[in-house]
C-alpha cells in the first residue's frame, strides 16, 4: 500500500509499450507475406550493389589501363622520330609487311590460268625477298634502340660524374681549411 500511484502509472505505460512491441513482433514473425518481401528486397538491393561495384569496378579498370591522348601523342611523337631517324629501315620494314600481306591474299582462277608455274617461284622469291627485309628492319630496329640506349647511359653517366664534382667543390667550400 505504501507504493506511489505515478509511480505505478509509469509501471504499467512502460509495460503496454513493451507489449505493444512484443505483440508487433509476433505478428511480424506470422505474417510471411511480409517477411518474404522483406527478404527478397534486401537480397534484390545486396544483388544490385554488388553488381554495382562490379561496373564500377570494372570502369574504373578500364579507364585506367586506356592511355589519355598525352601518351597516345607521345608514342606517336616516338615513333615519328624513330622513322625521321632511320626512313631506310622503315622503308624496308614496310615493304616486307607489304609483300606479306600480298602472300595472305589468295590468287584468283585467271592468275592460275595465265601466269602458273611461274607464279610459285615468284611467290617463293617474294617471301624470301620479304622475310629478309623483316629481319634487316627488325636488326635496324635493335641497333636503333641499342645506340639510343647507349647514349642514354653516356649522357646519365656524364651527368652523374657533373653531379658528384659540384658536389665535391660544395663541400669543399663548407668544409673550413
Amino acid at each position: 500500500m505504501g507504493e506511489d500511484p505515478s509511480r505505478i502509472r509509469a509501471e504499467i505505460e512502460q509495460t503496454r509499450a513493451e507489449m505493444g512491441d512484443t505483440v508487433e513482433a509476433l505478428g511480424y514473425k506470422t505474417d510471411v507475406k511480409a517477411r518474404t518481401r522483406d527478404k527478397i528486397t534486401g537480397v534484390k538491393d545486396k544483388v544490385t550493389g554488388t553488381v554495382s561495384d562490379k561496373a564500377q569496378s570494372l570502369t574504373g579498370t578500364v579507364s585506367d589501363n586506356t592511355p589519355d591522348a598525352d601518351q597516345v601523342k607521345g608514342q606517336a611523337r616516338k615513333a615519328a622520330g624513330i622513322a625521321q631517324e632511320n626512313p631506310l629501315g622503315l622503308a624496308i620494314g614496310g615493304v616486307a609487311v607489304g609483300f606479306l600481306a600480298g602472300l595472305l591474299v589468295p590468287t584468283s582462277r585467271i592468275e592460275d590460268e595465265k601466269i602458273g608455274p611461274m607464279a610459285e617461284q615468284v611467290r617463293e622469291q617474294v617471301k624470301q625477298t620479304g622475310q629478309e627485309a623483316l629481319e634487316r628492319g627488325k636488326d635496324v630496329a635493335q641497333q636503333a634502340a641499342s645506340s639510343a640506349a647507349d647514349t642514354a647511359k653516356e649522357a646519365g653517366r656524364e651527368h652523374a660524374d657533373e653531379l658528384k664534382d659540384s658536389a665535391q667543390q660544395r663541400a669543399g667550400a663548407v668544409t673550413p681549411s
